[in-house]
């Protein structure tokens, strides 16, 4: 079940350094949100805070609310990895496990929750979701064969066909491709318009064409000075965001002015 998720005045820190600040959203469920930014105005930290990916940095920590489904992810009694299996995340580079096969490969996640599957089962989560990553046909004759065999592009569908196979409610995409060529970068938006209709989807872009191709909702971030915090300046539906923006400093970046 996709869920909704809901951040309320999130500051995020690195030791005494303050990296955002005091951010508040509501992100849909069942639709692709997108931030934009330029780089180092807390995005991708950001994006970390949603699934507590960012507190595994020594001394990070965050202040305020991150709520999906009425549960506070940062409330005491919640175990941070119930989170991530909950929030999936796919990083900037697809980063398979060397020494898995694509078979091992996508049910690494499900062998870390440690469930005991048949074999039947095991096989049924990769057919499922390689063939939600749309990577089924291109891999169904060698599911023996390293992960690292196939291409980037392949790869970046492995490892969203991992982060599916848990069955989570939010996927998270950092950058997911910024290290494809422009082929491949079209099937991984292609796929992320099809998964939209089971997760909510949040990514994370360089690419602001991307980010009109494939969100509903966008959220840009900037920082007022160097040294200063990350702090989203606004948030809104994608086709009044590049059309036209509520904030000068929105349409700035977005007309390439800055940034």
């Amino acid at each position: 079940m996709a869920k909704s998720i809901t951040v309320g005045d999130l500051d995020i820190y690195y030791g005494d350094f303050l990296a955002v600040q005091g951010v508040n959203m509501t992100i849909k469920a069942r639709s692709v949100t997108a931030f934009i930014g330029p780089s180092g105005c807390g995005k991708s930290t950001f994006l970390r805070s949603l699934n507590r990916m960012h507190e595994v940095i020594p001394g990070a920590r965050v202040e305020g609310k991150v709520v999906v489904d009425g549960q506070s992810l940062y409330d005491s009694a919640v175990d941070p990895v119930a989170v991530r299996r909950q929030i999936g995340m796919v990083f900037q580079r697809p980063n398979p496990f060397p020494t898995m096969s694509i078979y091992e490969n996508v049910l690494a996640g499900n062998r870390l929750n440690s469930k005991k599957m048949k074999k039947a089962e095991a096989d049924d989560i990769v057919e499922r979701s390689l063939k939600g990553a749309n990577l089924w046909n291109e891999v169904k004759d060698r599911l023996s064969k390293p992960g690292m065999g196939l291409s980037g592009g392949q790869q970046q569908r492995l490892c969203i066909a991992r982060a599916i196979a848990v069955e989570p409610q939010v996927l998270l995409m950092d950058e997911p491709c910024s290290a494809l060529d422009p082929i491949s970068t079209s099937a991984i938006e292609d796929l992320i318009h099809e998964l939209k209709s089971d997760y909510t989807i949040v990514i994370v872009t360089h690419n602001m064409q991307q980010a009109a191709r494939v969100s509903d909702e966008t959220g840009f971030f900037n920082l007022k000075a160097a040294g200063q915090p990350g702090h989203l300046v606004e948030f809104n539906a994608t086709s009044k965001m590049f059309a036209n923006p509520d904030n000068e400093a929105t349409e700035a970046y977005i007309s390439g002015r800055f940034g």
